[in-house]
């Protein structure tokens, strides 16, 4: 009988869990024992599951404890893949997490990765790990597969089971083991790729992809700002051609695009080959948290508002619209410039959680506003953005910059 055991309940490790957990038994396991608490209450605080949704999923429990995965048989491993200051591949939550299967890995069990990586980290750095902690022989006594995870947070249309899958095995008969476990919850199909390292590599060049084009439209905007034109005009414009691709600059930051290019360029660089445009792309994102914030500075000083102690606003903090993931959030960019000259940043965001804000970035979030700044910078585009009072937070000289190109354009004073 199939048992799957999820390892990681975080906003790819959740969904998968319930959605299996409506037909088939499933263990999911985290290390955050306050997080298995609140699953356990049928809470999410990511908001990719709602309350209800628990009660269609009977055969899910929560777990805390690794033992409670030795009657698992499939283990699905969906933990964060982050990179270090440095900008190198963190593969600490990748390996802990099969140590952790390793413990409890039996002869027949298949052990499938969803973890974004670079082609190869599942057979050349994974498999290592679960054969040294189990004493078993990899595609002898266990075997592997990979199923790159497409999950959007916050995006409520595009949700797992409409999304195509990808699935690989580490053996012909394993992949079609793996591929039929799949389709038994994605109604939208799936796409068995002829090897785990394929399969890896197409996940990792979604980001990539995503990423060079957002870089090519902030080029673009850094070039229109010089020459005095609105780059959304001109956006708006180029996209009444079918084939144009309708990219908007912004601050590219979260658990995927900002992060994803830098394993397979990390890969690239380990095998002699020093990628070029990838990198060039990834600088310009980067950099465009500190050029908004000196535009910003540069327009408050063109209009003879002080910059020191001025009381700046931020709007939002999560990496993306209408959602509470602040993993990455490249918002931090534009604070800390704003706060290197000397400006008393206040950030304000309905969708964050404040504690999470508090540890991962030492920022107080304001709870209401009801002062007026200097200086405002919509960074996130939420929907309650759209319905605020601005003659509360404004006046005739507020610097008003939208990142997002959001608002309305007889609020603003210039956008991204």
């Amino acid at each position: 009988m199939e048992k799957i055991g999820v390892i990681g309940l975080g906003y790819v490790g959740l969904p998968l869990a319930v959605e299996f957990g409506k037909i088939l038994e499933v263990v999911g396991f985290d290390i955050n024992q306050t997080r298995i608490e609140e699953l356990q209450k049928a809470y999410d605080r990511t908001l990719e599951v709602d309350t209800d949704e628990f009660a269609k999923a009977p055969k899910l429990t929560f777990t805390a404890n690794h033992n409670d995965l030795r009657s698992v048989n499939y283990f699905i491993v969906t933990v964060p893949t982050p990179i270090d200051e440095y900008k190198t591949p963190d593969l600490t939550p990748l390996i802990k997490a099969s140590e952790t299967v390793g413990k409890v890995l039996k002869r027949g069990d298949i052990v499938i990765y969803e973890s974004t990586v670079y082609p190869g980290c599942t057979e050349e750095d994974c498999v290592p790990v679960l054969e040294k902690i189990s004493g078993l022989k990899f595609n002898v006594d266990f075997f592997c597969g990979y199923s790159p995870e497409r999950i959007n947070p916050g995006d409520k249309q595009h949700r797992l089971p409409t999304i195509k899958k990808v699935t690989s095995g580490s053996t012909p008969q394993i992949a079609e083991r793996v591929d039929q476990l799949y389709k038994k919850i994605i109604k939208a199909g799936t796409h068995k790729a002829s090897s785990i390292k394929v399969a890896e590599a197409a996940k990792v060049i979604e980001n990539s992809q995503r990423d060079i084009n957002i870089a090519f439209v902030n080029e673009l905007s850094l070039i229109f700002e010089k020459m005095g034109i609105d780059t959304h005009e001109v956006l708006e414009a180029a996209s009444t051609k079918w084939n144009f691709l309708p990219y908007k600059p912004g601050l590219v930051g979260g658990h995927c695009i900002g992060v994803d290019p830098y394993y397979l360029t990390y890969k690239a660089d380990s095998l002699g080959y020093h990628p070029q445009v990838i990198l060039a792309g990834r600088r310009i994102n980067d950099n465009m948290g500190v050029h908004i914030a000196n535009r910003v500075i540069k327009l408050m000083t063109q209009n003879d508002l002080p910059v020191n102690q001025a009381k700046v606003l931020v709007l939002g903090i999560t990496f993306k619209e209408n959602c509470p993931d602040i993993r990455n959030s490249r918002a931090i960019d534009v604070i800390r410039e704003l706060q290197s000259f000397g400006a008393n940043v206040e950030v304000f965001d309905p969708h964050a959680d404040s504690e999470e804000v508090k540890h991962e970035y030492d920022l107080d979030l304001v709870k209401e506003l009801n002062k007026k700044y200097s200086a405002i910078v919509l960074a996130v585009s939420h929907a309650e953005f759209a319905t605020l009072n601005w003659n509360e937070i404004k006046n005739k000289s507020t610097i008003v910059y939208d990142v997002k190109g959001f608002l309305d354009i007889s609020l603003i004073t210039a956008r991204l």
